[in-house]
């Protein structure tokens, strides 16, 4: 009898060729959008409600206000619309296509929560640098006022919501 040994799965080193994506399904597009509408919801709390009682912020934060600068809208109800279509459903599925399959690629052990946090300032980057500063004209992380670093805590807890709903749905 010739058998081969096969060692337990414990003891396997984890499986290179599993996809870095997830699959294409009903689920993965159900769980992007309550990530989406969860990260929003709680984005939405942190600008208008947490964001005003923070030192020296002033005020709420006014991403439609950054979207009528950019292209050039003179309606706030747009930039509210573009702003919320973006993270209810763009966001969410930069998580599941871009940054989650980065990370498992180049540090594939890191815990969800840094790869979430990361994505979420990523976001804060793409908002305040790439956004404001390179398309509206604005200062680079408007010169990194009170405002500014409240956006990084929203975008950073939006990380953290649309991580925790992608990895409790186990997509």
């Amino acid at each position: 009898m010739n058998a081969t040994f096969v060692p337990p799965a414990a003891t396997m080193p984890p499986d290179r060729t599993a996809s870095l994506f997830p699959s294409l399904t009903q689920r993965t597009a159900v769980s992007a959008l309550i990530a989406g509408f969860a990260a929003d919801v709680t984005w939405e709390v942190w600008a208008r409600l947490v964001t005003p009682l923070l030192p020296g912020v002033g005020g709420p934060l006014e991403p439609a206000a950054l979207v009528q600068s950019v292209f050039g809208f003179q309606s706030l109800f747009w930039g509210e619309v573009i702003h919320l279509v973006v993270g209810f459903i763009f966001y969410p599925i930069g998580y599941l296509f871009i940054a989650r399959p980065l990370q498992r690629a180049v540090l594939p052990g890191l815990p969800w929560p840094v790869t979430a946090i990361g994505f979420g300032v990523g976001l804060w980057i793409f908002a305040l640098y790439v956004m404001a500063h390179l398309i509206a004209g604005l200062p680079a992380f408007l010169d990194f006022i009170p405002l500014a670093w409240a956006s990084l805590g929203g975008h950073v807890v939006f990380g953290l919501v649309v991580g925790a709903v992608i990895r409790a749905r186990d997509v």
